[in-house]
């Protein structure tokens, strides 16, 4: 049976401010690089084979500081890109939820139904996540690999994986530096077959 170790970057600045990063690359600030140097020790025993990376810097960054510390592979996958949220990009999320209090809501209650501004519904992510676990089944059908992704990409992989909700997406970026391990079940290597 695979397991996934499915681990979200380190904090950015943008983090620390509150600011909604989406697909943007900003770097791991201080903070972020102490919060993966205690992932490394965290999963240190968990017979990681492979560190997978979604395409944005924080990821990327954590990744590689993780595989290089395991001595294990590091492989970037570039389909793997986290939520376009358009012009809510660099945006506090204080300024949405004061500026846009129906839509901040929504977002909260039914995220699926909310388009940002020149952004991605998160339909179009789901498609990424789904093709990019098929792949990876493919690839690992059995054994521990690690999967570093941002919010709110991480918690679209935990769903599809785990078939439960996405819960509040607004609230899922404050879980930086942590880490959970996901059994894919039997069908979902079905479905990714």
């Amino acid at each position: 049976m695979l397991e996934i170790v499915l681990i979200r970057p380190g904090s950015t600045d943008y983090d620390l401010d509150g600011r909604i990063q989406g697909n943007l690359d900003v770097p791991l600030n201080e903070q972020g690089v102490a919060e993966v140097a205690r992932v490394v020790e965290e999963v240190r025993g968990l017979g990681i084979e492979t560190v997978y990376a979604s395409c944005c810097e924080p990821a990327v960054q954590a990744a590689k500081t993780i595989a290089e510390a395991l001595s294990v592979k590091f492989r970037k996958l570039d389909r793997m890109d986290n939520l376009n949220q358009g012009l809510w990009q660099g945006m506090l999320i204080e300024e949405v939820r004061h500026n846009h209090p129906k839509v901040y809501r929504q977002w909260q209650e039914q995220p699926q139904n909310v388009c940002p501004p020149e952004g991605e519904m998160l339909s179009a992510v789901f498609e990424r996540v789904e093709a990019t676990v098929a792949k990876l089944c493919k690839r690992h059908k059995e054994g521990v690999i690690a999967l570093v992704a941002p919010e709110p990409l991480g918690s679209l992989v935990r769903s599809y994986i785990n078939h439960d909700e996405l819960g509040d997406l607004w609230k899922a970026p404050e879980g930086h530096g942590r880490w959970e391990t996901l059994t894919v079940k039997p069908e979902v290597l079905v479905q990714s077959g």
